[in-house]
């Protein structure tokens, strides 16, 4: 069993940054693919962004590319989701997602993933 616990939501103002972490309890981190995830109130769950196991390549979704950036430090278990230039419809709960040997464009659907975090709430004023 794996155990997600996001951190580092908050308000910000329109046009701030915001970096999330995901900490992983697993010695084997580097096995898995990770994903982030968010909901906005009212709105199904949207692809983020991901970043593959062992190479670390990453996707992103065309409403966040060239603001957002996931990376991931293996030896910490963690992987972050740093955002930039946010915006006020980047208002949701922010979720990571895990999944194990995760690659390729399945890290795109949340139904890939083994493990869920409990969410981190962002809210950006305009």
């Amino acid at each position: 069993q794996v155990q997600l616990v996001e951190s580092g939501g908050g308000l910000v103002q329109a046009g701030g940054s915001l970096r999330l972490s995901c900490a992983a309890s697993v010695s084997t981190f580097s096995w898995y693919g990770m994903g982030w995830f968010r909901q906005a109130p009212g709105k199904e769950r949207e692809f983020v962004a991901d970043i593959r196991y062992s190479e670390g390549d990453t996707d992103y979704a065309d409403s966040v590319k060239g603001r957002f950036t996931i990376s991931r430090d293996n030896a910490k278990n963690t992987v972050y989701l740093q955002m930039n230039s946010l915006k006020p419809e980047d208002t949701a709960v922010y979720y990571c997602a895990a999944k194990l040997f995760g690659y390729g464009s399945i890290l795109r659907k949340g139904t890939s993933y083994n493990y869920w975090g409990q969410g981190t709430q962002v809210t950006v004023s305009s």
